[in-house]
């Protein structure tokens, strides 16, 4: 700081402390919250999955009502993991003005867009579940690519580095689906003597996932392990693998921790599994859209991080 600047700074306190002037303290920048706020999530997709996100939220929500703030939390769900569909809700609700935005992004290309329009209008934004940009407060696993790559190294230990697997790819613009897929195959990359025999997407549903492992295995009676990418494909490939004959037979790996699925690990037919804490992602989504409101400072990032759960798990 030059010398000329110091100066004035020093004789601006001089002045302050001779009028009795009192400068503004950091609890004077909150803002009070003195009405009903009102927080929209836009998931993906309508999805047991997205049920614990919204209890967390809910919990929030009670726990603030007890402080005196009252946050009403609306869910707008898309049936299908539908671009347009997505986009379209995000733009009405742009149109509302609610206090709060939660979007898990479906398509960052235009999902960025939107949410800059909404930040423009005055729409407190955040994200979660996908990571979208850098530009909007996320919370969930910033790169789903650490999940994918430690599920391929799981399947490729398990399977003793040998033998053809398949991935249900889920939704091919999802980031976090398309992350877990280049982790899982940067996994298998080490061990030559694994094939890739099949990569298709369920679009994240269940009834596609086991009409495409149940083709997989007519087309490959041989294939020795499946990836999941999401949270429903891990239990549509364990209802095919069961169907068949092939449970403890065929290797399931994938994604979070369903009821259906964590069943199917403690059965063995789903042989690992790694889970996401999506309670705490709904949970903070809704602390953070508050604390934008009072003004408080808040994370860009937010790791809600993912855990293991195998057999040895079971009770």
């Amino acid at each position: 700081m030059k010398l000329t600047t110091l100066l004035a700074a020093a004789g601006l306190a001089s002045l302050v402390a001779a009028t009795g002037a009192s400068a503004a303290g950091q609890q004077d920048l909150i803002k009070p919250i003195d009405k009903e706020l009102t927080f929209v999530f836009i998931p993906k997709v309508i999805h047991p999955w997205y049920d614990v996100v919204a209890e967390g939220s809910k919990f929030a929500a009670e726990e603030l009502k007890k402080s005196g703030i009252t946050v009403n939390v609306i869910w707008d769900q898309p049936p299908q993991a539908d671009v347009a569909d997505q986009n379209q809700r995000i733009e009405a609700n742009i149109g509302r003005k609610p206090d709060g935005l939660a979007v898990a992004c479906l398509d960052r290309a235009t999902n960025v867009q939107l949410l800059g329009e909404a930040k423009t209008a005055g729409v407190n934004v955040v994200t979660f579940n996908s990571f979208c940009d850098e530009g909007f407060p996320f919370i969930g696993p910033k790169s789903s690519y650490q999940d994918g790559f430690d599920l391929g190294e799981f399947l490729a230990k398990h399977l003793g580095g040998k033998g053809k697997v398949g991935i249900l790819a889920g939704s091919l613009t999802a980031s976090d689906h398309v992350e877990r897929i280049q982790g899982f195959k940067k996994a298998l990359e080490a061990h030559p003597d694994m094939q890739i025999v099949f990569e298709q997407p369920d679009n994240d549903i269940l009834e596609e996932a086991v009409t495409l492992t149940e083709n997989a295995l007519q087309a490959n009676p041989d294939i020795a392990g499946i990836f999941g990418s999401n949270a429903s494909n891990p239990i549509g490939a364990a209802r095919a693998v069961k169907n068949a004959g092939l449970a403890g037979k065929v290797a399931i790996v994938g994604m979070d921790d369903l009821p259906e699925a964590v069943d199917a690990v403690c059965d063995g037919t789903i042989t690992a599994l790694k889970a996401q804490r999506q309670w705490d992602m709904g949970y903070w989504a809704v602390k953070y859209l508050v604390a934008m409101n009072e003004n408080h400072t808040y994370p860009m990032f937010h790791d809600t991080g993912s855990f293991f759960i195998t057999k040895d798990q079971c009770n």
